[in-house]
C-alpha cells in the first residue's frame, strides 16, 4: 500500500477559509468532545478498577478528534500491532500524535507522560484515574522513580508507550532520543517496537491552534528483541531505535533526510541539581538512564 502523503509543507499563513473552519467549527467541536468523553471516562472510573472501559472511552475521544480535526489515517502494518506486552515507541510532532495513536492502536496500553498533562481538566483526570505513568520533569529521583513504576506496569503484561524525543519537533525532524524506553525495554526483557507517524506536524505543528487536514499515516515497524542484552547495551539499543524510526519516518515524509539523522547520538542524562540514586531497590544500575523528558528540562523543549 502507498500512503497519501503530505507533499509539501504547511502553508502559512493558512487560508483566510481554513481559519475560519478552525475557530468557527473545529476548535468548539474538539472541547465538546473532549469534555464529554472525558466526564465519561471519569464517571467510569468509579466503578472501572482495570481501566478498560476508561480506555475504550479515551479511543472513542480519540477517533472523534481525528475526524475533527479533518484527517485520514493510513495504518502501515497494522499486523504488528499485537497487543503483547512490549515498549512501544514513537516520534512525536504534534499535539495530535496522542489522539492519532489511542485511535489507530487497537489494544489497551499505559503511557509514560509528563506530570504537567495530569493538571489539564478531563484529559488529566482521565490521565489520574486510568493508570497511566506521570513524569516530573526536572527532578531525577522521581523520574527514577516513574520508570521503576512503568516498569512494575510492563512486568504486569500491560503494553507500554513512549515518545523517545521527550517533545515535540519543531522543524518536522527526529531530535535526539534519551535512552529510558530502552532501559525499560531491556530491564523487562520485552521487545521495543519502532513506529513513526508522518503528517501530524503539518497538520498541527508547534505554536499552531488551527489544523490544516493532510494525509497522516503511522509506519510500525519490526519489533526489536531484547532478549539476552544487558544494561551496558541501552545506548546502543537506543541508537538502533531511532535509526529504526528515521527510516520509517522519512521513507513516507516529504522532509529530505538529513545526514545527522544517521549520526550517533549523545546519551541525555538527568539533569543536574538533584542526581538520582546510582542503584534501583533491585540493584540495577541506573546512573546513566536518562528518562523521557529530561532533555525538556534541561533545553526547554516545548511539552507533548
Amino acid at each position: 500500500m502507498t500512503p497519501a502523503a503530505p507533499t509539501g509543507p504547511r502553508p502559512s499563513p493558512l487560508p483566510l477559509g481554513e481559519r475560519i473552519v478552525n475557530y468557527g467549527i473545529r476548535a468548539p467541536l474538539f472541547f465538546l468532545v473532549t469534555a464529554f468523553f472525558g466526564s465519561l471516562a471519569l464517571l467510569a472510573s468509579l466503578f472501572d478498577s482495570h481501566g478498560g472501559l476508561q480506555h475504550r472511552i479515551a479511543q472513542a475521544w480519540a477517533r472523534a478528534s481525528v475526524i475533527v480535526s479533518g484527517t485520514r489515517l493510513t495504518i502501515l502494518h497494522g499486523e504488528r500491532l499485537t497487543g503483547q506486552p512490549a515498549v512501544y515507541a514513537c516520534n512525536h510532532l504534534s499535539y495530535m500524535d496522542t489522539p492519532v495513536l489511542f485511535s489507530a492502536l487497537p489494544f489497551q496500553f499505559r503511557i509514560l507522560a509528563r506530570d504537567d498533562l495530569w493538571t489539564l481538566p478531563f484529559i488529566g483526570w482521565y490521565l489520574n484515574r486510568s493508570g497511566q505513568v506521570p513524569i516530573r520533569v526536572g527532578e531525577g529521583r522521581a523520574s527514577v522513580s516513574s520508570l521503576l513504576t512503568a516498569g512494575r506496569t510492563l512486568k504486569s503484561g500491560m503494553p507500554l508507550f513512549v515518545f523517545p524525543e521527550g517533545g515535540r519537533a519543531e522543524d518536522g525532524h527526529l531530535g535526539p532520543f534519551l535512552n529510558g524506553p530502552a532501559f525499560l525495554a531491556i530491564r523487562a526483557q520485552l521487545p521495543i517496537v519502532p513506529m513513526a507517524l508522518t503528517g501530524t506536524w503539518e497538520l498541527l505543528p508547534m505554536h499552531s491552534n488551527c489544523v490544516h487536514p493532510v494525509p497522516v499515516t503511522l509506519a510500525v515497524g519490526e519489533p526489536i528483541p531484547t532478549r539476552g542484552l544487558t544494561m551496558r547495551q541501552v545506548d546502543e539499543l537506543t541508537q538502533t531505535l531511532r535509526d529504526r524510526i528515521a527510516a520509517l519516518y522519512y521513507e513516507h515524509s516529504w522532509l529530505p533526510r538529513p545526514i545527522s539523522a544517521a549520526a550517533p547520538e549523545a546519551s541525555m542524562s538527568a539533569p543536574p541539581g538533584n542526581p538520582p540514586p546510582t542503584t534501583s531497590p533491585d540493584g540495577v544500575q541506573l546512573e546513566s538512564v536518562a528518562v523521557p523528558v529530561s532533555r525538556e528540562a534541561s533545553q526547554q523543549r516545548d511539552p507533548s
